[in-house]
């Protein structure tokens, strides 16, 4: 039996808003980091503003957040949090299970977790989400990137994308230039195919907490 929230449609392309606020974020440090220090200004233009991010995934519908915290993610949590639209959970299937049931209540729903957490929410994913037809974005922290992270996130960095396609859970990395056609990407696939998507975020392309 398929379970479908009522309202699921509510998810929506994103438009011309998201390109202009994402260029008034660029313009805002470009502006905010002129002077003699050139590094740091290319640096945070190349990033995208937590609330810009935050803001984008809302304008397309998403309205439940849940998920367990990471540093590349700190950022977007802390402005989820402002918002009060974030429900923190204790491990990563666990944030799964509650975004399911916000799914089956009529919410959008995203779960953030880094990479390693993916490992944990795997069983619930495959059993729950793609059996019953669960969708949710699952925002996905890329640690171990290329072998540059502590020793724990190595193996499952360099695995990360053949782990989503193994378990048939469609996947895009986050790129500031294509953000738009990211999340057009994510709203087209989660209405068609009801399953979860997958975005990976590598460090820096979301502006976080930490440097």
């Amino acid at each position: 039996m398929t379970y479908r929230a009522a309202d699921s449609t509510m998810i929506r392309a994103p438009g011309q808003q998201l390109a202009l606020c994402i260029g008034r974020c660029r313009r805002y440090n470009a502006a905010r980091h002129a002077g003699p220090c050139l590094a740091p200004s290319l640096f945070l233009v190349s990033m995208i503003d937590s609330d810009v991010f935050v803001q984008a995934l809302q304008d397309i519908g998403f309205n439940f957040f849940t998920g367990v915290p990471d540093s590349i993610l700190g950022g977007i949590i802390a402005t989820l949090m402002e918002r009060q639209l974030y429900v923190p959970a204790v491990r990563e299937d666990e944030a799964v299970a509650m975004a399911a049931g916000a799914f089956m209540a009529g919410k959008i729903p995203a779960v953030l977790m880094q990479n390693s957490g993916l490992g944990t929410s795997l069983n619930a994913l495959i059993s729950l989400n793609l059996i019953y037809q669960q969708p949710c974005l699952l925002l996905v922290s890329w640690r171990g990137f290329e072998g540059k992270d502590a020793p724990e996130h190595l193996v499952m960095g360099q695995s990360l994308p053949a782990v989503l396609d193994a378990v048939r859970i469609p996947h895009r990395t986050i790129a500031e230039p294509a953000l738009a056609d990211d999340l057009k990407w994510v709203a087209q696939t989660f209405m068609k195919q009801r399953v979860p998507v997958a975005l990976l975020l590598k460090k820096g392309i979301v502006k976080s907490i930490q440097p």
